[in-house]
Order: structure tokens, then sequence, then C-alpha cells
């Protein structure tokens, strides 16, 4: 069975106030302490008031959710121990007037230099899921046929709908503010791991990337792991739609190899409608229509359900099948998490919305 790997940004919020407060260090360092996680689980992220934590590499959907589960409650209980609370959402709903202190590490104090309005304003938090591959020309492969189901998957995982006190009327307005930066958006079509390379080499080059970690695709190869690593995601409410999403993208991964060994056509879709379709999703999540991998427009759940039917095969040999579906009919019924922030919103405030992405981080 392929493995895979997830990855979660979460925000530190004063419980009172709902603001972001820059304690990741202290948090970081509470969380390791005792058997319940590891230095390398939780982990540095660009702003003081965010912390990441990584899953050890999973087969099976039972090991993802144990470990988000396990992860989301020591931090969760570091970030107690220290006068706050972890956010499980994709943007704060609150900010201050003031940029939150940045992390002391070279890379960071360097994109401060490079563009200090985007870091301020930087605090987005996404779930990064890691798909094993046999190879980098395989990877490539994954990444040149998963590329028009990328904005299918950020309209399920919409979870960032309020900025500073307001709805933004997008449901990832995380992936808005992301599009930003140099390399950011859909990944291009390559050629193969060769053209991959010298492309990115020449972005190095060029001076307008430091480093690999500033490709910001929605979809890229790790130059940690031999995996491919889908960013499009913002962080889920709760961990079995994060479980949920792990499972489709390693079923469209295993679906786009199995179509590479057969030869299969490429879908032919144009970047600019790519481009077009990503920010569609952002702007709507599921609450109109979405593009299918042709470009065309359908019904939001017309969609989802073509997608299950194109990865069937993969989440049947994974026996997968059962949990993804009910999880796919529940988020059809209850809404994304940008849906149940803006119905919180509407009934009790930003204060309840704040109780929302709080206590949704330790559930199931």
């Amino acid at each position: 069975m392929t493995t895979i790997g997830v990855e979660e940004e979460y925000l530190l919020l004063d419980p009172v106030t709902g603001l972001p407060v820059p304690q990741a260090d202290k948090v970081r360092a509470a969380a390791g302490v005792g058997h319940l996680v590891t230095d390398q689980e939780v982990q540095y992220e660009l702003l003081q008031a965010q912390v990441e934590v990584a899953t050890p590499v999973c087969h099976t959907l039972e090991e993802v959710g144990g470990h988000l589960l396990r992860l989301r409650h020591a931090v969760g209980v570091a970030a107690e121990q220290h006068g706050c609370r972890i956010g499980v959402c994709g943007t704060p709903p609150l900010r201050h007037g003031r940029p939150i202190a940045v992390t002391d590490q070279a890379r960071y104090r360097a994109m401060v230099t490079q563009a200090p309005q985007l870091v301020a304003e930087q605090l987005v938090n996404g779930t990064h899921v890691h798909v094993a591959v046999p190879d980098r020309e395989a990877g490539v492969q994954v990444l040149n046929r998963i590329r028009s189901r990328l904005p299918t998957l950020t309209a399920m995982s919409a979870n960032s709908p309020l900025w500073d006190g307001h709805d933004t009327g997008f449901a990832s307005w995380r992936t808005v503010i992301f599009s930003r930066w140099p390399v950011s958006g859909m990944p291009p079509h390559f050629r193969d791991a060769a053209d991959y390379d010298r492309r990115v080499d020449r972005l190095l080059e060029s001076g307008l990337i430091s480093d690999v970690g500033q490709l910001y695709w929605q979809a890229r190869l790790s130059a940690t792991y031999p995996t491919i690593e889908v960013r499009c995601l913002d962080v889920q409410l709760r961990a079995d739609e994060a479980v949920m999403l792990a499972a489709l993208i390693r079923a469209l991964a295993e679906t786009a190899l199995a179509e590479a060994a057969a030869d299969a056509p490429l879908p032919d879709t144009a970047p600019e409608l790519l481009q077009a379709a990503m920010w569609h999703a952002a702007r709507h999540g599921l609450g109109d229509t979405l593009l299918d991998p042709g470009g065309a427009p359908h019904r939001a759940g017309d969609v989802l359900y073509e997608f299950l039917r194109h990865v069937a095969p993969a989440l049947d040999a994974s026996g997968d099948t059962r949990q993804v579906t009910s999880l796919i009919h529940r988020l059809l019924q209850d809404g994304t998490g940008a849906d149940r922030q803006r119905a919180t919103l509407a009934h009790g405030g930003l204060r309840a919305v704040t109780e929302l992405i709080s206590a949704q981080s330790t559930m199931p």
C-alpha cells in the first residue's frame, strides 16, 4: 500500500480576544515534554503565532487519524499551559494591527527582507499531504496528471473565509494570500524530472527564490522525501476531514501512476483555465459550480461524485471506499469549514467562531 504523511499548521490564539499570540517557541518546547511527541513532529513556522505538526509515515487511514489526534491534543495542551489555544482555520478571524514576530531563522529573516508586507500577512495555515512515489520521474507524471483536480480539492477543503474581523467573500482566503508569492498557484506542466530540475534551478539562479521551500505551487516534488506534496488544502476543522482528503490524494496519485503506466493521454486543460478554476474554487468552495478536468462547469456535488468515480479502483484497493464516501456525504450535507465558520459568525459573532475553531481541533 502506498504510504502517506500529513502536515498541519495551527494558529495560536488568545482565548479571550481571539487574536493571534506569539507563543510558538514556548508551545513547541512544551509539546515535546514527555512521550507524546518528538521534536520532529512539532516544527517551526514562519510566524511565532503558528506551529506545524507532521505525522510519521503512515500506511492506513487509521494511522493518519490517530497521529493527527495525538498531535492536536499534545499541541493543544501545550498551548493551554501558555495561556492560548490552537486554532484550526486557514486564516485568523482577527489580527493585530502590528506584525507578529518572525521565527528567528535565517531563511525567515531573508523572507522579511524580500517581502515584508507578505510576511506580515502570512498568518495562513494549510494541510499538506505527502504521497510516496517510486522515483522523481514518476512524481512528475503524477503532478502532470493531478493538476486539473487541485481546484476541486481546494473547494472541498475551504476553511478560511474570515480576515480582519469580516467575511472576505472567499471560502479560501488563504489561497488568495498564498498566490502573491513569486512562484505560486497551479504547478506548470513538466516534460520529465530533468525539466523540473532545470526550471527550478533557473528560478534559484534568478534570485527570485532563495531555496526550494519557496516553491509555493499547489503541488510539487518534495525536496526532503521521496514523495509528491499536495499543498492546496486549508487546515481542517476536524481531523477526520484531513484524513478524508489525504485518502483522496493518495488515491488520485495511485490513479495517475496507473494511467501513466498505461500511457493514457494527459488531461488537456489550458493553464489559464486551470488558474481561473483555482480562483473560482477559492471564491465559492462547494457553494457554486466547479470546473471538471476538461474545463466545463458543473454542480459541485456532481464534480465530487465524478472525482469519486475516477479514483474508485484505488480507494477499493486500499479498503478506504466506505470511510471516504461517508465523509464526503457528510461534507455535502454539513458544508465546508468555511460554511460552518460563516454560520457560526451569523449566529454567535466572532467570539463564537473562536470557540468553534478551537473546540473542533480535538474532534475525530
